[in-house]
């Protein structure tokens, strides 16, 4: 068996050596200049457009470019094919594609006035591209809101400990706006104090858990709110929990909310508070690795469980053949590329930027920082040796929860109780989850509201309403997450997540071809083509195998299915064939518009030698 330490060792070298090299060099390559008045300055609304000191902006974007896909992209990888081949994809793909792809999207808003990504590339190849792109990342956030929401219910589940956690976790939040923001109270006094309210929370969780209803996981003294076990709240029946199910309309409701809410209300604050969460479980199990390794601390040898690698086609935990190329690729996704990070970067993040030489350390360094998150993840799964059913449906998301039971006893290398260990590595993975779903329903929002510009029917003035756009998407991630299928719904959200990312870099690109003509392409274009060819292919495998030879040709299936089970596949299925289509009109527009600004460029000085400068 292999010490966990290599792995993490291996990606901190990796990434080490990104940020310190590429990210330098790409700093200097798009010109960042402190001189330059940011758009969160030139256009300060209090509300969207908002200044911010650079922990509490790296604290917001950390936590909502990092959400739970991370873990849980990790995790199901090493579970499915081995830790060796998903610790691979992330250290060497991390500081070469996914870092670039959110250092670029952040740079490339800044001098967009903050603007979206389908904003700067519809300014390049027409407003058609620009919609198409828009609603490609709108079908995205409505997977992404769905794929979270139930990993938030079934860590809830599983966790009633960190239910009440999370309770308290957001109230105090509620608070921190009002201090920082309106109180205008210090800065340094108010951040101690809600630090220690949301660690104290633990204790008052694993006193006091809470439940919607009977709990599938542990906690003898579990508070229930309602009685019964729920099996009549929709989804229930398919999910095989009453309390899952009720935690995922839990879970959207206060996405719902959350969303349309002032930043500095909920988002700003509780980003803030939530990156402590997360520096403190990275930094703390890196930590606690290294002395538990050297010194023999932790309550079991860290060592992996876990094999370095199963077969080409998955593990015993695979309920279907699930190939290495391309659904690995696409299974980590936010631990490597992840697209939702662009829209976070020129959605949000891009408002509230205060200097221009923040970028690198926001954009290129947050994302690094998510690897190392996923790194962790790996190193806790590796650490326990876990046995789940293959046959059950649900069998990769049953795995998951076991990321706070490794976490936990990693943590007893620094002499924490496995039991507060365990509950708190639970809180961190709900808390991103959290964040990824209302900063996901946010962003949509803004997208819709892009699409439409200024509303003049009754029908545009209707779809640009914040409370009636976000309604429609939190339904339409409902109708998808109540299946319960989650080893059809995280490939897709995958391929999905990634493809997008194609489409940022693609944007990247066509912005560097239009700035100067001897601007290189080859950071951004390169991954443009190596995710292209593994997201659509990857998607293909979905629909074809996955949904229509495995579901729509099998008869049993068709007897046996609910009518949510056949929505949401047929749902899934249209879903990937769209973006499928999308994707490729817009690179094809892309391709030819970066064609004719070279020839272009070429054609008006011919004799031009391209500069040594990028």
């Amino acid at each position: 068996m292999t010490g966990v330490i290599w792995i993490v060792a291996t990606i901190l070298a990796m990434f080490t050596v990104g940020y310190i090299g590429y990210g330098r060099y790409l700093s200097r390559f798009v010109e960042l200049d402190d001189s330059r008045e940011t758009p969160a300055h030139k256009y300060q609304d209090g509300q969207e457009y908002v200044p911010s000191k650079k922990p509490v902006l790296l604290g917001h974007h950390f936590s909502s470019v990092a959400g739970g896909a991370p873990i849980a992209g990790p995790i199901t990888a090493a579970f499915v094919w081995g830790w060796l081949p998903a610790m691979l994809w992330v250290a060497i793909g991390n500081p070469l594609m996914g870092a670039v792809h959110d250092f670029m999207s952040l740079s490339s808003s800044i001098r967009h006035e903050g603007k979206s990504m389908g904003y700067i590339i519809g300014e390049y190849i027409g407003e058609r591209g620009k919609n198409m792109f828009l609603w490609f990342a709108f079908l995205v956030i409505i997977l992404v809101v769905a794929v979270f929401a139930l990993l938030v219910a079934i860590i809830l589940d599983t966790y009633p400990p960190a239910a009440t956690a999370s309770v308290l976790y957001i109230t105090l939040a509620l608070f921190a706006g009002v201090w920082l923001y309106q109180l205008n109270l210090p800065f340094l006094g108010g951040t101690v104090l809600f630090v220690l309210g949301v660690f104290g929370s633990i204790w008052v969780g694993i006193q006091y858990p809470i439940a919607l209803f009977e709990p599938g996981g542990m906690a003898e003294n579990t508070i229930v709110l309602f009685p019964g076990d729920g099996m009549w709240v929709p989804g229930a029946t398919v999910l095989e929990s009453g309390n899952t199910a009720a935690w995922i309309i839990v879970g959207l409701l206060y996405a719902f909310v959350a969303s349309i809410l002032p930043v500095w209300v909920l988002l700003q604050p509780r980003d803030y508070l939530s990156s402590f969460l997360l520096y403190a479980g990275v930094g703390g199990a890196l930590v606690a690795i290294g002395i538990g390794t050297f010194f023999g601390t932790s309550d079991e040898p860290l060592t992996t469980e876990l094999p370095a690698y199963t077969s080409f086609f998955g593990g015993d935990l695979a309920p279907a053949a699930m190939p290495l190329f391309p659904l690995l690729f696409i299974t980590i996704a936010c631990g490597t590329i992840s697209g939702f990070h662009s829209l976070v970067s020129s959605g949000t993040t891009s408002k509230q930027l205060n200097r221009e030489s923040d970028a690198r350390l926001i954009g290129y360094g947050g994302m690094l920082a998510e690897g190392l998150l996923a790194a962790v993840a790996l190193a806790a799964v590796s650490v326990i040796a876990i046995e789940v059913d293959p046959e059950d449906v649900d069998g990769i998301g049953a795995a998951l929860p076991n990321f706070a039971e490794g976490g936990g006893l990693i943590l007893t290398s620094l002499n924490i109780p496995f039991q507060y260990g365990e509950i708190f590595m639970a809180l961190v993975f709900v808390s991103f989850l959290l964040t990824s779903l209302d900063t996901g329903l946010r962003l949509g929002r803004y997208m819709i509201e892009e699409l439409i510009g200024t509303p003049e029917t009754d029908v545009e003035k209707t779809a640009s309403n914040k409370y009636v756009n976000t309604a429609i998407a939190t339904f339409a991630a409902f109708i998808l997450v109540s299946s319960g299928q989650w080893d059809e719904l995280w490939p897709l959200f995958g391929g999905a997540n990634q493809l997008l990312a194609a489409l940022a870099l693609l944007t990247a690109t066509v912005w560097l071809a239009n700035w100067k003509d001897t601007k290189q392409l080859v950071s951004t274009g390169v991954p443009v083509v190596i995710m292209t060819i593994i997201t659509i292919c990857g998607l293909l495998w979905l629909v074809v195998y996955d949904n229509v030879y495995q579901n729509f040709m099998d008869g049993d299936w068709w007897a046996e299915a609910t009518f949510l089970e056949i929505a949401s596949a047929g749902t899934r299925v249209l879903i990937a064939l769209v973006l499928i289509w999308l994707a490729i009109s817009i690179l094809r527009m892309g391709y030819e518009h970066l064609q004719t600004k070279r020839d272009d460029l070429l054609e008006t000085d011919p004799g031009q030698t391209p500069g040594d400068d990028d």
